[in-house]
C-alpha cells in the first residue's frame, strides 16, 4: 500500500496526537453509529467483460442526436464536433493540475489559455479575455460582481427581460449575501429600451443579452453611450457563433462582454461541463476575475507563458479578493481553442449562415401549418417561438414517440404565450429533418 499512499502509520499517529485524537475511528463520533458503515444496495461484482457488456447495454437505451432529431436549445446547443477536438484533448500533456502556479512546468497549459485567450479576444473584438468561468450563468454573475467593484458607490443592477432566466437565477444566487438591489422589467415583452428606462444614478451596470432568450437580434449601437452617459457600464452577453454573422460587442462599445462558450467545441455532454467566457475592456484588467495569461521572455531571450496583471488576493486573502473564482475551465477553453482553430473565420461563418438559413426554413414551413403561430416579426438567429393549439409538453411527448426532441416549453418562463415552445435550429439539422418535425406538427393539429 505504501506504493500508492505515502503516508505511513507513524505519520498517522504523529497527526492524530497533534489534534488530541486517539483513533481515526474518534473522528467520526459526531456520526450516528447506525450512519457511519450502512448496508449498500449495490448489485454483485461483475468481471470486466461483464461490465462492459452492462454498460454497453445502458447505453443503447439512452435516447441522442444520432437516434433522434434535436430541435431543443434553450443555451445549450447541438452544434457538430469534429472528432480531432477530442483526440486532441485526450493528450496526456494536458491532464494537468489545473491551477498553474508554478509557470516553469506548466508552460504547456499556460500557452494554450493565453491562445484561448487571443482567439477569444479576436472573435470579439475586445481587448482582454480571462481563462474562462465554469458558465455563461457565472460569468453573467462575475460580470456583475466586477461591475459593483469598479462602479464604486451603486448597488443596482439592472437586467433586461430577454436575458435566460437561468441567468438571471444565478445572478440572483450569486448576490444574495452582499447588499445588491437586481430590477428589471418584468412585463412581458419588455425590451432592453424598458430596462434602460430604469438605469439612474443608483445603478452600476445594465445586462442585456443578444440573441435573448427567445432568440431575437438586437442592435446595441447606442445602448452604452446612453448607459455611459449615467455613469454604469454595459454587460452584454452574446452567442459565440453569431458573432461570425452579426454584431461583435465591442462594437457596440459593451464594457463587459460574456458568453456561454458550450457551441465552441463542447457538445452537449448531459449538461456540463461548460463553460463561460468572460471579456473586458484593458482600463478594467485588474478586477477581472480569474485566471489571466500574458506572453514574456525569459532570461534566455525565449518566450515565456505566466499568470499576469491580477492581484494574489483572489488566492490568499479571500476577504480582499474581488470573487471567490479561482479556478478555470482549463481543459473546456481547450476544446473551443482547438474548435475555432480548426474551423477558422470561413468555417464558423459557415456554420452561423446554414443555421441561420434552416432556422428561417424551419420558421416558414411551420408558420403555414394552421393552428401554429411563429413569432418571427423580429430578427432571429437560430431560436423562435413556436404557439402551439395544445401545451407544448403534451405535443413534445407525441414528438418524442416519432424520434424527434422538441422545442422547449416555454410554459414556466413566458407563460403569457399560452401554449408555447421556443425551436432551435443549427447546422446538424438536415432539411429532411425539418420536413419530419413540420409534418409531425401538422399531425398532431
Amino acid at each position: 500500500m505504501s506504493h500508492y499512499i505515502s503516508i505511513t502509520d507513524a505519520d498517522r499517529a504523529e497527526m492524530l496526537d497533534a489534534i488530541g485524537v486517539d483513533s481515526i475511528t474518534a473522528l467520526f463520533t459526531d456520526v450516528p453509529e447506525h450512519l457511519r458503515f450502512p448496508q449498500l444496495d449495490i448489485p454483485a461484482p461483475l468481471s470486466e467483460p461483464e461490465l462492459m457488456r452492462e454498460l454497453h447495454r445502458l447505453h443503447n437505451t439512452n435516447a441522442s442526436a444520432q437516434t433522434h432529431s434535436l430541435f431543443l436549445g434553450a443555451g445549450a446547443y447541438n452544434h457538430f464536433v469534429p472528432a480531432a477536438v477530442d483526440q486532441i484533448l485526450r493528450r496526456s500533456e494536458y491532464y494537468t493540475a489545473y491551477t498553474p502556479y508554478q509557470p516553469e512546468i506548466s508552460q504547456g497549459t499556460l500557452q494554450a489559455i493565453f491562445e484561448y485567450q487571443s482567439l477569444i479576444c479576436r472573435l470579439t473584438g475586445m481587448e482582454v479575455a480571462n481563462a474562462s468561468h465554469y458558465d455563461g450563468g457565472t460569468a453573467i454573475a462575475e460580470a456583475a460582481i466586477m461591475a459593483l467593484n469598479v462602479v464604486r458607490n451603486r448597488r443596482k443592477i439592472v437586467v433586461a427581460r430577454g436575458v435566460n432566466p437561468q441567468y438571471r437565477a444565478v445572478l440572483r444566487t450569486y448576490l444574495q449575501g452582499l447588499d445588491v438591489e437586481i430590477v428589471g422589467d418584468e412585463r412581458p415583452g419588455a425590451s432592453i429600451n424598458d430596462a434602460l428606462a430604469q438605469v439612474d444614478a443608483d445603478t452600476c451596470a445594465l445586462i442585456v443579452q443578444s440573441p435573448d432568450f427567445l432568440g431575437r437580434l438586437h442592435d446595441l449601437r447606442g445602448l452604452a453611450e446612453q448607459v455611459h452617459a449615467a455613469g454604469a457600464l454595459l454587460i452584454v452577453h452574446f452567442d459565440p457563433i453569431a458573432l461570425a454573422l452579426f454584431q461583435p460587442p465591442a462594437e457596440a462599445d459593451a464594457d463587459i462582454a460574456v458568453a456561454e462558450g458550450q457551441p465552441l467545441g463542447l457538445g452537449l455532454n448531459f449538461g456540463g461541463p461548460y463553460l463561460g467566457i468572460f471579456t473586458t475592456r484593458q482600463k478594467y484588467v485588474h478586477k477581472i476575475a480569474g485566471r489571466l495569461v500574458g506572453v514574456t521572455k525569459d532570461l534566455d531571450g525565449k518566450i515565456a507563458y505566466t499568470l499576469t496583471l491580477r492581484a494574489r488576493e483572489q488566492d490568499i486573502r479571500r476577504e480582499r479578493a474581488t470573487s471567490n473564482i479561482c479556478t478555470n475551465q482549463g481543459l473546456m477553453a481547450l476544446a473551443s481553442t482547438v474548435y475555432l482553430s480548426l474551423l477558422g473565420r470561413q468555417g464558423l461563418r459557415k456554420v452561423a449562415e446554414v443555421g441561420y438559413h434552416r432556422a428561417h426554413y424551419a420558421a416558414a414551413q411551420i408558420g403555414q401549418i394552421p393552428g401554429y403561430v411563429v413569432h418571427a416579426d423580429q430578427p432571429f438567429f437560430r431560436e423562435f417561438v413556436v404557439q402551439c393549439p395544445r401545451p407544448a409538453a403534451a405535443i413534445n411527448a407525441a414528438l418524442r414517440e416519432r424520434g424527434i426532441i422538441g422545442g422547449y416549453d416555454l410554459a414556466a418562463d413566458e407563460p403569457q404565450l399560452g401554449h408555447a415552445m421556443l425551436l432551435c435550429v443549427t447546422e446538424m439539422n438536415s432539411k429532411s429533418e425539418i420536413d419530419e418535425l413540420t409534418a409531425a406538427l401538422r399531425a398532431l393539429v
